[in-house]
C-alpha cells in the first residue's frame, strides 16, 4: 500500500513561535506537495546553547496554542522522548517506524542547507526524504544544493527572529502583531521573556 499523505516536518526551538514561522508554514502547505505540517519542537539543538531556551514543555504549549483550530498544522513533541541531543535522522527513523503510511519531508532554511554536510547520516537522510528549502538572506551554496531531493521554494522572506521578540519583550515593547494570539497570551500568562 502506498503512502497516504505527505507531512512536512518543521523543526525548531520556537522560543517563541512567531508570525514568521506561521507564514512560512502556511506557504508550505499551500504551495508545495506537503499536505500537513508538523512543528517539531526541539528539546536541544546540537548547535545551540541550551541555557537560552525556555523549557520544552512551555515552547510546545506555545506552538500548540498558536496553531489551535488549524487542522493543517500539528505541534509535535516527538523529540522529547528521544535521546538528547536530538538528531534529525534519528527522529525520522522513529517517525517512519511509528507512522509507516506517512511520507515525511523536511523543511529548512537555505542557511541550514549550507551546513547539511555536517549533519549525522546526511546521505541516508537526503536519499530517503524530500527537503523543502526556503530562502534566507546571505545563505551560501552548499554541496547539496543541486541534489534531486532538494526542492528550493520561493517563499517570501520574513525577517522576524525569536531573539528580536525576546529582546523586545524584555524592553517592554508591544510586539503583539509579531506573535500568534495564542502564543502571545501564553507568554503574558506565564510572564516569559521579561528578564
Amino acid at each position: 500500500m502506498g503512502k497516504t499523505k505527505n507531512v512536512g516536518l518543521y523543526f525548531g526551538s520556537f522560543n517563541p513561535i512567531h508570525s514568521g514561522h506561521l507564514m512560512l508554514a502556511n506557504y508550505m502547505v499551500e504551495y508545495t506537495e506537503i499536505d500537513e505540517l508538523w512543528f517539531v519542537v526541539s528539546p536541544q539543538n546540537p548547535f545551540k546553547k541550551p541555557n537560552s531556551l525556555l523549557s520544552e514543555i512551555h515552547r510546545f504549549a506555545m506552538v500548540d496554542r498558536a496553531i489551535e483550530g488549524d487542522d493543517r498544522f500539528k505541534a509535535s513533541k516527538i523529540e522529547f522522548k528521544l535521546p538528547k541531543p536530538s538528531y534529525t535522522t534519528d527522529t525520522l527513523a522513529h517517525l517512519a517506524e511509528k507512522f509507516p503510511l506517512i511520507e515525511f519531508s523536511l523543511i529548512m532554511g537555505a542557511d541550514n542547507l549550507t551546513y547539511l554536510h555536517k549533519w549525522k547520516n546526511v546521505d541516508f537522510l537526503i536519499k530517503n526524504h524530500t527537503i523543502y528549502v526556503y530562502p534566507r538572506p546571505n545563505a551560501k551554496q552548499g554541496e547539496y544544493h543541486n541534489h534531486p531531493n532538494i526542492k528550493l521554494v520561493d517563499a517570501p522572506q520574513i525577517e522576524i527572529s525569536a531573539s528580536f521578540i525576546r529582546k523586545a519583550i524584555r524592553e517592554k515593547k508591544d510586539v503583539s502583531w509579531f506573535l500568534p494570539k495564542g502564543a502571545a497570551q501564553y507568554i503574558e500568562e506565564m510572564n516569559f521573556y521579561k528578564k
